[in-house]
């Protein structure tokens, strides 16, 4: 089939379950795509001379050639050129906020024939060839004596053990949870990304001969410095996991939980794990009235949660309206779609209760002040302006911090910059510490999966080519040099 037929072929997306039946249950929500409907879909691409949805792409995708390959029946061939630049494609393609990326970068979107459905392409051809067997076992050419210990088994440390494993390096993967894909598992919920989709990664690497240490908290249960004495590189790709908290008061209630504790324990209970009724109560909304404070994608992934849950029900208090929130628009129309009530131009000003339970949040009404220089609206408060929202249950989805690495890991020299990420030399994923490596949100902040998935790909470059390079250099290898001229 051609491409360029965007004028005949309407755009089209999975077919998706109706709110009623896929609140029941943490199945995803989308289907995948017929070999037909993938190949209709694909030959909309336009074939654009300067592919603006590659240019929108962290990873850079050779989108148009795989659309291109997928429009003409051939698969294998497009998830090859697929997975060329990315080691992730299924689980980028469920999870990136294509929206602001890649489709909302396609030309045709730009001119008003609506975008290329990218992302459903790609988890397409992620998903046919693990079923057609053409993921194999990782079998490096070549076996090099050199191991690298990774630190943190989410998306870039994934990304970054399956480029180094490719090139023939000992990996061993420490993480401090029990199952290995970090915020990929714990953190997404399975309506999102399916967990299995997560564990035929990490299983692929674990056929390939990458060790996982599970269950190990770096400083305490192993030293930093007996792992930079075991292996010849380290690469930290921890994630941040620091959550913002609220700072007004009542803020301090036990009604009041971070979302990553919230989201940690649905995922818990998703893979049958028991769960303390005691302890761990607080941490589930069935029968709750639940607020969420925040707009990003994780403040959707609450809301969502919640009404499978079976809250009573769920809002939403964000501070802007819904053209400035920062989370996807597809997950905020999903989150309508499901129940949830958005209170726009909202911010907290007090939580109402007590130290044990909380009764609701009082929220200060806001509106949107001219914009400045680059565009960009301030917000300020409306005077007198002021409601209650009832709340059982107030969840801060407000964004995440680094947490302190250098006494984590009681290694000084791991300098930080002044917002807590580990400093790295520019251009580069060194950090002050030689041999010592970095990539993900412990470097860049709270960001996308992809990008976790770039950076941890372009760590392992960097650590081949110290590798291989630097550290085969002798300290006076200069000296030498010059004394065998003068001789």
């Amino acid at each position: 089939m051609d491409t360029n037929r965007f004028v005949i072929e309407v755009k089209k997306t999975p077919a998706k379950s109706d709110a009623k039946t896929r609140t029941g249950n943490f199945n995803e929500i989308y289907a995948d795509f017929t070999p037909t409907q993938a190949s209709h879909q694909a030959s909309r691409c336009a074939q654009c001379g300067v592919p603006f949805c590659q240019h929108g792409c962290p990873l850079s995708n050779n989108i148009p050639d795989w659309l291109r390959l997928t429009a003409e029946g051939r698969p294998q061939e497009a998830w090859e050129l697929s997975s060329a630049t990315s080691t992730l494609p299924e689980i980028c393609g469920r999870i990136c906020p294509q929206d602001r990326l890649c489709e909302g970068s396609c030309v045709l979107e730009q001119s008003g024939w609506q975008n290329v459905t990218i992302g459903s392409v790609e988890r397409y051809l992620g998903d046919m060839a693990f079923e057609n067997g053409w993921i194999e076992p990782i079998r490096p050419e070549v076996e090099r004596a050199q191991s690298i210990g990774i630190i943190g088994a989410g998306p870039a440390g994934i990304a970054a053990a399956d480029r180094l494993r490719t090139l023939g390096y000992k990996v061993t993967i420490y993480d401090r949870y029990d199952r290995a894909g970090g915020l990929l598992v714990y953190g997404i919920p399975s309506f999102k990304l399916e967990k299995h989709v997560v564990a035929r990664r990490t299983d692929r690497l674990a056929a390939s001969g990458v060790e996982y240490v599970l269950n190990c908290d770096i400083g305490n249960d192993v030293s930093f410095e007996e792992l930079r004495e075991k292996h010849d590189a380290i690469l930290i790709a921890t994630g941040v996991y620091k959550g913002r908290a609220l700072s007004v008061p009542g803020c301090g209630s036990k009604g009041v939980v971070a979302a990553l504790d919230y989201l940690t324990m649905s995922n818990r209970q998703g893979f049958g794990y028991e769960v303390d009724p005691a302890a761990e109560a607080h941490l589930d909304a069935k029968g709750k009235t639940v607020v969420v404070i925040g707009g990003g994608d994780t403040a959707m992934d609450c809301v969502r949660t919640a009404i499978r849950q079976g809250a009573k029900s769920v809002s939403c208090v964000y501070r802007r309206d819904r053209a400035n929130m920062p989370g996807s628009d597809r997950e905020v129309a999903n989150a309508e779609e499901e129940g949830v009530r958005f209170e726009w131009l909202s911010a907290p000003k007090a939580v109402l209760g007590d130290a044990e339970t909380v009764t609701g949040l009082k929220i200060q009404r806001m509106r949107l002040t001219t914009p400045d220089a680059q565009g960009r609206q301030g917000i300020e408060d409306i005077a007198g302006a002021e409601s209650d929202l009832p709340a059982d249950l107030i969840i801060e989805a407000l964004g995440f911090e680094p947490e302190n690495m250098p006494v984590m890991f009681n290694e000084p020299k791991l300098e930080v910059t002044r917002w807590g990420t580990i400093k790295v030399h520019a251009g580069e994923f060194r950090t002050m510490v030689d041999g010592v490596f970095a990539a993900g949100d412990i470097v860049r902040g709270a960001s996308l999966v992809v990008w976790a998935v770039r950076e941890g790909q372009d760590a392992a470059a960097d650590i081949h080519h110290y590798l291989q390079t630097e550290l085969l250099v002798p300290a006076n290898a200069n000296e030498e040099l010059q004394l065998g001229a003068a001789e």
